[in-house]
């Protein structure tokens, strides 16, 4: 069986045989879950769709016959709780291997899945629950997020059912057993491809994270993402490493590669060792891989071991620049080139390092040809080559699939994002005679640090509700290692003094309130913030006194 994305897209290439043209191709009812899942395993039930293993050695493998029988009884079940289509359901389910049956019998029903990280903290969840009127919460069994969850649930008006995937909690209902005598095969319930399928909440620097909603036809967008940017193989085996809860599962761990025929290689792990990944590489005989350019970095410092990538044959990252000083000791180290690219949970991927490019060190590579892809003064004038740019991607013609359809319940964010029929990234870069783009920064303050977005608001919302906190202000700072670090500036209340102590005991008060890779892991005390005359805070004076 030829891989699915020979049916659903058509690609042209230049003369040098890079890529050049892309356009989709799907039926008006479009669902991945019956046209992606369910049509693979017809064709081919024993394929393999998942890979999963866990710290501990157990280890697990799903076909898409399994995949699909899952998914079904899993519709039956939430049919069953008064689930239907529209309602939005909360993921938080970790690395479970749960997750890939659940996205599924999401999309089959109708409903719109929100995957969320279990990092989350009480008020996180509450302030989720409300915004997008969750339905449902699907989660893992951990006991601290489960009483999290029970927590946040009872603070909102608007009482979600609570379930986890295979353990009894006090207050939620167990999936698995829910799913015991549900049908294996059901009838196609109807959908659009235009319909909401998704919705991810992204940080911002002001206000609370905006929810970003996709429809059904974002899956196909990520064919671009896994066969030329990750190149994965048909019946290949993928590892991208990425929580459930983040946009980058959708990016590298269901939809591109199983359009592309992969199988899709899930190591469920509580904290990142170096090495304990690169032993899963080398026992499962992963193909592809990809990971966000932090866990490149360590494992530089842990050692790259060439005999752990023997089976791989393409390498990847995203989600913040990468020295090129690592770039050059993995490929010491393996052979292999690591190929960045970019995209944001906005959208699937805008500009990468394509198959059949050569790739330049420290480029972000050339643009995606599913998006017209602008760089643009604050006028939204185009740049010439060499000067910086916003990058943004030209709508005016046609909405391209894998674009989001927009900011819920927050026409400011919307407009702000899309002026003039262009969609606004909020990142700069520029790009040199051979149209190769190289990342410069961010237009506002969104802190990227190991992977994740953190936005200053986010952080200064939880410290400014210590005691000793009189005002504050968050930015990020330059690291080696994690891209960048979150810095707090507090200016302390009459009667505190600026103390160590004092300042490990505002980061626990912030880990303790929101999700713990947020927490200021530098603090610095001053007698005032610098302020505009209108009294905003000069993040860009702190940022200097930061150098």
């Amino acid at each position: 069986m030829q891989p699915l994305s020979e049916k659903f897209s058509s690609t042209t290439f230049d003369e040098k045989g890079q890529l050049a043209g892309f356009s989709l191709h799907y039926e008006e009812n479009f669902n991945f879950g019956y046209d992606v899942v369910d049509a693979i395993a017809k064709e081919e039930p024993q394929k393999r769709a998942v890979q999963w293993c866990d710290e501990a050695g157990n280890e697990k493998m799903l076909t898409f016959s399994d995949i699909s029988r899952l998914s079904n009884q899993a519709v039956g079940a939430l049919q069953k709780l008064g689930i239907g289509k529209g309602d939005r359901v909360m993921v938080m389910l970790k690395r479970h291997w749960e997750y890939w049956f659940m996205a599924p019998a999401l999309h089959k029903l109708g409903a719109v899945i929100v995957p969320a990280t279990h990092m989350l903290r009480v008020h996180d969840i509450t302030y989720r629950i409300e915004a997008a009127n969750i339905r449902a919460i699907v989660c893992a069994e951990s006991e601290d997020l489960c009483d999290r969850i029970r927590e946040a649930a009872s603070e909102v008006a608007n009482k979600p059912l609570l379930l986890t995937v295979r353990a009894e909690r006090e207050g939620f209902q167990r999936l698995d057993s829910l799913m015991e005598g549900e049908p294996t095969e059901i009838e196609r319930i109807p959908t659009l491809a235009t319909d909401q399928m998704l919705m991810y909440f992204t940080s911002g620097t002001t206000g609370n994270p905006k929810m970003v909603v996709h429809s059904f036809t974002y899956p196909l967008g990520h064919i671009v993402t896994a066969k030329y940017w990750q190149c994965v193989l048909n019946d290949g085996l993928h590892l991208t490493v990425a929580d459930t809860g983040w946009a980058k599962c959708s990016w590298g761990k269901i939809y591109g590669q199983w359009l592309c025929g992969s199988a899709v290689m899930v190591y469920e792990f509580e904290r990142f060792h170096a090495e304990q990944m690169m032993q899963v590489l080398e026992k499962y005989q992963v193909t592809t891989f990809c990971a966000p350019p932090t866990l490149y970095r360590l494992m530089a410092k842990t050692g790259i071991r060439r005999e752990a990538f023997a089976s791989v044959q393409h390498v990847s990252t995203a989600g913040e620049a990468l020295q090129e000083e690592i770039i050059r000791l993995f490929h010491d180290a393996t052979g292999l080139e690591i190929m960045e690219g970019f995209g944001q949970s906005e959208t699937t991927l805008i500009i990468g390092n394509f198959a059949g490019s050569a790739p330049k060190r420290g480029s972000m590579g050339k643009p995606n040809p599913l998006f017209p892809v602008l760089l643009v003064d604050s006028d939204q004038n185009p740049v010439p080559v060499g000067e910086t740019g916003e990058i943004v991607i030209d709508t005016r013609q046609r909405m391209p699939e894998g674009l989001c359809m927009g900011y819920e319940k927050n026409e400011d964010a919307t407009a702000r994002y899309w002026r003039n029929g262009l969609y606004s990234t909020g990142d700069t870069a520029y790009r040199d005679e051979d149209g190769y783009y190289y990342y410069v920064g961010r237009v506002d303050d969104v802190i990227k640090s190991s992977g994740y977005r953190i936005g200053p608001f986010e952080v200064e919302s939880v410290l400014i509700q210590h005691p000793a906190i009189r005002d504050c202000a968050i930015i990020g700072v330059p690291d080696e290692e994690r891209g960048q670090l979150v810095k707090a500036y507090a200016v302390l209340r009459d009667g505190f003094e600026g103390t160590e102590e004092l300042k490990k005991e505002l980061q626990t008060f912030v880990k303790e309130r929101t999700a713990p890779y947020k927490y200021p892991k530098l603090i610095e005390f001053i007698d005032e913030l610098p302020k505009t005359f209108s009294g905003k805070t000069q993040y860009n004076v702190l940022r200097e006194m930061s150098k």
